[in-house]
C-alpha cells in the first residue's frame, strides 16, 4: 500500500460536514485480495485491538465492522477503522469515517475524523502499516505504536490551562484557532468580536499589572501601601547584603529571585547562614533579567494558599502543600518517591493533573535538614517534605477550599486584583486558614502571578474541581448569547463568484459595515488589499476572520479549496450557489456534474440551521435539484423568470424570491412585491445586455436582504458598483479607446463564454477580435469545446498559453486552436504563445469600429497597453 495524499480538511468538505483527515490510498496488489481471502484476519485484528469490536460500521451493531472483515472488505476500509480506533486509544474520542473508491483501480479515498491534526495524520500512517502486516501475516507490537501516538499527541496538545479555556469556548460554540504554531497563543471568536490570550494572559491584561506581578518588590510596595499584609523584606544585590538583611529581618527567612515565577528559585524557612548561601544561589540562578537581584524576606509560618481572581471575582482557592511522601515503615524515601511518581495522574511538566517529583538539590537539602536521606526508611505515618515551595509544577498537591473563604478574605483578594490591574491573577497567600480575616492571624501575601496555572483548581488532589476555564470565557464574552461570531457569507458556483463576492462586499460597505473579503485575486480588509493571489479557499477565510476590525466576512469559495482543505470555517450565515456547469471536471475525483454539484453544495450545507439563509439560482436545474436538497436554513431564490413555476409553492409559503419584473429587480414575498432597482440603472448589467450580471446583482441583493439591510442601502450599492478594473478587476471591464470597444474578462470555460456572448454581440459593431486561453488542467474535450465557442463569437482569434498545469508546452493552445478551426465558423485563428504578444497582436490588428474581447490574466498590464492607444480608421489603413 502507498499513501498518495494525506492532509487535514479543516472544516466542511466534500466528504463530511465536519473536519476530517483525507487520505488517498493506493492499495496496489491488495485490490485482488479482499479481507475474506486472508485467513483469520478478523480474529487477529480483534486480538490486537479488542475495542475494535465496538465499531458498528454499516451493519449497525457492535461487531459490525469485524463482520464486514470476515465477509470481505478492502484494505482501505480497514485503514479507516484502525485510524479511528488508534486515536480513541490515545484519548481522542472520534467515530466518523468513510472510504470510497475512486475512478482509478486500487485507489481509495479514506476519510476519518480527528481531534488533533498531527495525531490524526500519525494514526492514519500507523493504520496503514498495521493493515500491511495483517495482510502479510507479520507480528505486530501495538505498544510502541501507541507510545509514539501519545508522544505526537503530547507534543501538539494544549496545556491544561489553555485547554480548559478552549474547551469552555467550544461548549458555548465560540470558534477558536491557534495563532502561532508551537505556542498557546489562541484566538477565540472572529473578526471584531475576537478575543486573544496566551496561556492565562488575555489581550486585556495590563502591561503595568504584568510588570508589577513580575517584580516582587514592586508588588509588596503596591500592596503594603494599600494595607494588604505582606512579609517584611529587602532587595539584595550581593550575598553580603542578603546576610545583613536576614539579620535585620530576623530568622527564619525566605529567598527568591526579584524577577521570577512558578516558585522557581524560592527557598523557604531558612534558619542559618549556611542555608542562606544555598538559598541565595538558588534564587540568583533563576533571576530572569539583568538585575541580579534577590529578595530576602521574613518567613511567615502558615499554610500556602493560591487564590484565583478572574474578572475581579474570586473564583477558586486552594491550599497547596509541597511535594512530600508519607512513610509506610518499610519503604525508603526513594522508593516512596517512585511509588508516588507511578500515580497515573502524575506526568512530565503540565501534561497531567499532577507533576512528577524530581529529586534535585533542593530535595536533598530538605531531607538533610530533616535528618533524612533518600535511603531512609520513614516510620509509618511520618511525612518528609521534598520541596520548599508548594507549586504543582514541582510536584506539590492541592486541596480546594473555595467554599471556606471568609467574606473579608474574599474582599481583600478581589481588591488585590484591582490594585495590581490584572483581569486574571493568581495570589500566593500564606495564612493559617482562609476562614478567618487576615488581620486576626499570621498571614501575608508573598507573591502575585500574571499568568497563573489552572491545574490545581481544575483537578485538585482533594476537594471540588472548579470550572475556571468557563470563568475566563464568561469574562471575555459576558453576554451568554454572544458566541464571538461575525456574519459570514460564502459564495460559490462555476461562474460569477468573484463578481458576486465583490458586489456583495460593496453593498455591505455602502451600508456602513467593515468588511473583510477573500476572492480570486485578493484579500481585502475594508477596501484595502492586504494579500494578492488566488484567495478563493480556506486561506482567505483564515486571514479575514483573524482581522480584528472585520464586522462581516464575504468569501468566494472555489472547488479547489473545498477539495483540498475544506471551507476553513465551520458554518456560515449565508451560503450562495450561483450555478453548476462543466469546469475542472476530471480533477480530484470530480468527474461528473453530479460530483461537481456535491462539491459546490458543501457551501449551502454549511449554512447554520437557525437564522441562516441559502441563496439559490432557480434558473439552473442542477442548483434546483442539488442545492435545494442540501440547503439548510431559509432559502431565497433568484430568477430571471418571475413566473417560474418551480417557485409557486415557495412563494405560497411566504418564501422570498428576487427576480426581474417590468425591467426592475424586485423582491417577491407571498403576494407582496418590493421594487429594488431598475435593471438599466445597474452599471454591471450593461442595460440588460449582460444577463449573467443581472443574475449576479440579484444574488448580491438577496444576500443583503438575508443580512437585514434596508432596500435603500441595497439600491445604493447596486447603483454605485461599476465594471471597472478598480471595482471589478478582470470581470467585464469595458471601455472605449479611440473608437475601439474593449471588453476585458477572465472567462476561461464554455459556460462563462456562453453567458458573455449576448454582451459581446450587443456591444460589437464590426469585427470581433478575441484573445483567449485556459489553464491546462481542463480535459482535452473541454479545451476543444472552448475553442469552438470562441470561434462562434469572434472573427479573429489569437490563442495564447498561460498555466500549463502539467501539460506539455503548447498542448493547451493547440487543443483550443484545433477546436476553433474544426467548429466550422468563419473565424481566423492564430496561436501566439505569449499573452503579451497576443494582446499586442490584437491591438495592432484592431481599427476604429472593431471590438476587442480580451480574456487575459494580466488585467493591469493589458489595461495600461490600451490607455492612450490610437487606432487607425479603414481609410487611414488604405492610405497607408
Amino acid at each position: 500500500m502507498n499513501i498518495l495524499e494525506h492532509r487535514a480538511l479543516r472544516g466542511p468538505n466534500f466528504y463530511s460536514r465536519y473536519q476530517a483527515i483525507y487520505m488517498r490510498l493506493d492499495i496496489e496488489e491488495l485490490e485482488e485480495r479482499p479481507s475474506d481471502k486472508v485467513p483469520e484476519i478478523a480474529e487477529q485484528l480483534e486480538t490486537l485491538i479488542p475495542s475494535i469490536y465496538d465499531h458498528r460500521c454499516s451493519v449497525g451493531e457492535p461487531g459490525g465492522f469485524l463482520q464486514r472483515v470476515r465477509n470481505g472488505t478492502y484494505a482501505g476500509h480497514m485503514v479507516e477503522h484502525l485510524a479511528i480506533e488508534l486515536q480513541n486509544l490515545v484519548g481522542f474520542s472520534v467515530g466518523y469515517g468513510k472510504t470510497v473508491d475512486s475512478y482509478d483501480r486500487g485507489i481509495y479515498n479514506v476519510v476519518y475524523r480527528y481531534r488533533d491534526e498531527a495525531t490524526g495524520i500519525a494514526a492514519g500512517e500507523a493504520a496503514v502499516e498495521i493493515v500491511k502486516k495483517l495482510y502479510h501475516g507479520q507480528s505486530i507490537d501495538l505498544q510502541p505504536i501507541i507510545t509514539h501516538l501519545k508522544q505526537v499527541r503530547d507534543a501538539h496538545a494544549l496545556g491544561p490551562s489553555t485547554g480548559s479555556i478552549v474547551n469552555a469556548a467550544k461548549a458555548r460554540r465560540i470558534p477558536y484557532s491557534n495563532l502561532t504554531e508551537g505556542t498557546s497563543y489562541t484566538q477565540l471568536g472572529h473578526g471584531v468580536k475576537q478575543r486573544r490570550f496566551q496561556a492565562t494572559v488575555t489581550d486585556a491584561s495590563g502591561i503595568i499589572g504584568h510588570s508589577i506581578a513580575d517584580d516582587k518588590e514592586w508588588t509588596k510596595q503596591v500592596l503594603a501601601d494599600a494595607g494588604i499584609p505582606v512579609p517584611r523584606g529587602q532587595v539584595c544585590y550581593s550575598y553580603e547584603e542578603a546576610e545583613a538583611a536576614a539579620e535585620w529581618i530576623g530568622w527564619p527567612v525566605v529567598t527568591k529571585p526579584l524577577s521570577g515565577n512558578h516558585g522557581r528559585g524560592v527557598t523557604t524557612d531558612i534558619g542559618s547562614v549556611e542555608d542562606l548561601r544555598s538559598g541565595y544561589d538558588a534564587a540568583l540562578a533563576r533571576v530572569r533579567d539583568d538585575s541580579q537581584a534577590v529578595i530576602v524576606e521574613s518567613y511567615i509560618k502558615g499554610e500556602d494558599h493560591r487564590i484565583l481572581v478572574i474578572g475581579g471575582k474570586l473564583v477558586a482557592a486552594a491550599r497547596r502543600r509541597p511535594a512530600h511522601v508519607e512513610g509506610d515503615g518499610t519503604s525508603t524515601i526513594q522508593q516512596l518517591i517512585d511509588q508516588e511518581n507511578a500515580d497515573p495522574r502524575r506526568g512530565v511538566g503540565h501534561e497531567n493533573l499532577l507533576t512528577q517529583i524530581d529529586v534535585d538539590v533542593q530535595t536533598e537539602r530538605m531531607l538533610e535538614q530533616a535528618g533524612y536521606s533518600l535511603e531512609t526508611v520513614l516510620p509509618k505515618g511520618e511525612v518528609a517534605l521534598l520541596k520548599s515551595t508548594a507549586n504543582i509544577s514541582t510536584g506539590g498537591t492541592a486541596t480546594d477550599l473555595t467554599d471556606e473563604v471568609h467574606p473579608e478574605v474574599r474582599f481583600a483578594m478581589e481588591r488585590i486584583g484591582r490594585l495590581v490591574g490584572l483581569d486574571i491573577i493568581g495570589i500566593d497567600l500564606l495564612a493559617e486558614t482562609l476562614s478567618v480575616p487576615l488581620e486576626q492571624q499570621s498571614a501575608g501575601v508573598v507573591e502575585v502571578n500574571a499568568g497563573p496555572g489552572f491545574r490545581m483548581h481544575m483537578s485538585p488532589t482533594h476537594g471540588t474541581p472548579r470550572p475556571v476555564g468557563e470563568y475566563v470565557v464568561d469574562m471575555l464574552f459576558p453576554d451568554q448569547a454572544d458566541n464571538g461570531r461575525i456574519p459570514i457569507t460564502a459564495i460559490t458556483g462555476t461562474n460569477g463568484k468573484t463578481t458576486t463576492t465583490r458586489l456583495t462586499t460593496h453593498i455591505l460597505r455602502q451600508a456602513g459595515r467593515s468588511v473583510g473579503m477573500g476572492c480570486t485575486g485578493t484579500v481585502e480588509i475594508d477596501n484595502h488589499v492586504i494579500l494578492r493571489g488566488d484567495y478563493s479557499g480556506p486561506a482567505a477565510a483564515q486571514a479575514v476572520l483573524r482581522e480584528p476590525t472585520v464586522e462581516h466576512a464575504v468569501l468566494e469559495v472555489a472547488r479547489g479549496g473545498i477539495m483540498r482543505r475544506g471551507l476553513g470555517f465551520d458554518e456560515c450565515d449565508v451560503g450562495v450557489l450561483l450555478n453548476i456547469a462543466s469546469d475542472h471536471l476530471g480533477e480530484r475525483d470530480v468527474h461528473t456534474l453530479e460530483d461537481l454539484a456535491r462539491c459546490k453544495t458543501v457551501v449551502v450545507d454549511a449554512v447554520k440551521k437557525e437564522g441562516g439563509f441559502c441563496v439559490l439560482n432557480a434558473d439552473d436545474p442542477l442548483v434546483m435539484e442539488h442545492g435545494t436538497y442540501w440547503s439548510r436554513g431559509e432559502i431565497i431564490y433568484f430568477t430571471m423568470d418571475p413566473e417560474n413555476p418551480a417557485l409557486s409553492e415557495h412563494l405560497g409559503n411566504l418564501g422570498m424570491v428576487v427576480t426581474v419584473k417590468n425591467g426592475r429587480i424586485v423582491l417577491l414575498r407571498g403576494k407582496v412585491t418590493v421594487e429594488i432597482v431598475e435593471v438599466n440603472d445597474v452599471p454591471i448589467a450593461f442595460e440588460g445586455h449582460a444577463p449573467f450580471n443581472v443574475q449576479n446583482a440579484m444574488a448580491a441583493a438577496a444576500v443583503a436582504i438575508a443580512h437585514g439591510l434596508e432596500i435603500d442601502d441595497i439600491r445604493a450599492g447596486l447603483l454605485t458598483f461599476h465594471p471597472t478594473p478598480a471595482q471589478m478587476p478582470g470581470r467585464t471591464n469595458y471601455f472605449e479607446a479611440d473608437g475601439v470597444r474593449c471588453l476585458i474578462d477572465y472567462g476561461h470555460n464554455v459556460p462563462a463564454l456562453e453567458a458573455l456572448e449576448p454582451l459581446v454581440r450587443g456591444l460589437a459593431m464590426k469585427r470581433k477580435i478575441g484573445v483567449a486561453t485556459a489553464p491546462g488542467n481542463r480535459r482535452d474535450e473541454d479545451l476543444q469545446a472552448l475553442g469552438a465557442q470562441l470561434a462562434s463569437m469572434c472573427d479573429i482569434l489569437f490563442v495564447y498559453e498561460t498555466d500549463a498545469r502539467g501539460r506539455p508546452p503548447g498542448d493547451t493552445s493547440r487543443l483550443i486552436h484545433t477546436g476553433a478551426e474544426s467548429a466550422g465558423h468563419d473565424c481566423q485563428v492564430e496561436t501566439i504563445i505569449s499573452e503579451q504578444q497576443a494582446v499586442a497582436r490584437s491591438i495592432d490588428e484592431a481599427e476604429t469600429g472593431d471590438f476587442l474581447l480580451l480574456l487575459v490574466d494580466d488585467i493591469e498590464g493589458t489595461t495600461e497597453r490600451l490607455k492612450g492607444r490610437s487606432f487607425p480608421t479603414k481609410a487611414e489603413i488604405a492610405r497607408a
